[in-house]
């Protein structure tokens, strides 16, 4: 008689999840990454196979978190369930980068404050604005988000930027936006932009430090880059 077939399968998951207790993921694959964050969402089965369908239907597991929800589900075997996971595993990131207490929140060169910036922008598929505001020791006071859209529409409109730096008592500020498409540089109308709100802030005895585009976890400052001085704003008004 013979011997019955060797179940390989049996006891795969607790193998996964016990390598990872040991090593972390710095030794896996992006396919036994997912694999294991599959199993989560998916209580029963082998997630490998799925976990190569995500992969080649989305180029990368950055790419596959990135992924909205509606496309997500567009892969047979993806369900709510999944798409919830994969797309909270991505805002989590962002969140705990965030709010990561060992980040510097003295903020006194670009630098500094490009390093703050970059993180609120992960994962981050529309262009998003955001207001750092700093008191004259440039130790951060807040951290804004004043809206989705571009930095020049009207959503996100001078006004804003000076109701939140008000009402933040800040004595600077950092103005950010992110490019989803990964290019960084600023276009003509930022820079216009840039140098409307810069000269609003100064009415009101604030001073626009910088303004920073984000893309793919870079940025661009503009003051390094020559676009635009603090100072001009004075001698435009």
């Amino acid at each position: 008689m013979p011997e019955p077939k060797k179940n390989i399968h049996k006891d795969h998951r607790k193998r996964v999840k016990d390598r990872f207790r040991r090593e972390g993921l710095d030794h896996f694959a992006e396919v036994h990454v997912l694999e294991l964050l599959l199993f989560f969402a998916l209580p029963q089965g082998d997630t490998n196979p799925l976990a190569h369908t995500l992969l080649d239907r989305f180029g990368s597991l950055t790419g596959v978190l990135d992924a909205p929800a509606e496309e997500l589900e567009k892969v047979p075997g993806v369900g709510e369930h999944v798409s919830t996971l994969l797309n909270l595993t991505r805002e989590i990131s962002r969140y705990y980068m965030v709010n990561d207490e060992r980040v510097c929140r003295i903020l006194n060169t670009i630098k500094l404050c490009g390093d703050f910036l970059v993180p609120y922008f992960v994962g981050r598929r529309d262009e998003t604005v955001f207001v750092l505001c700093l008191d004259s020791k440039c130790k951060v006071i807040c951290c804004k988000e004043l809206g989705s859209g571009s930095v020049n529409a009207t959503a996100i409109s001078i006004r804003k930027v000076v109701e939140a730096a008000l009402g933040a008592n800040a004595a600077s500020v950092v103005l950010a936006h992110n490019h989803p498409s990964g290019f960084a540089m600023p276009s003509d109308e930022d820079v216009l932009t840039t140098r409307r709100i810069g000269c609003a802030l100064d009415v009101v005895g604030i001073t626009l430090a910088d303004h920073i585009v984000v893309a793919d976890g870079d940025f661009v400052s503009m003051v390094q880059s020559g676009l635009y001085r603090p100072e001009d704003c004075r001698m435009v008004l």
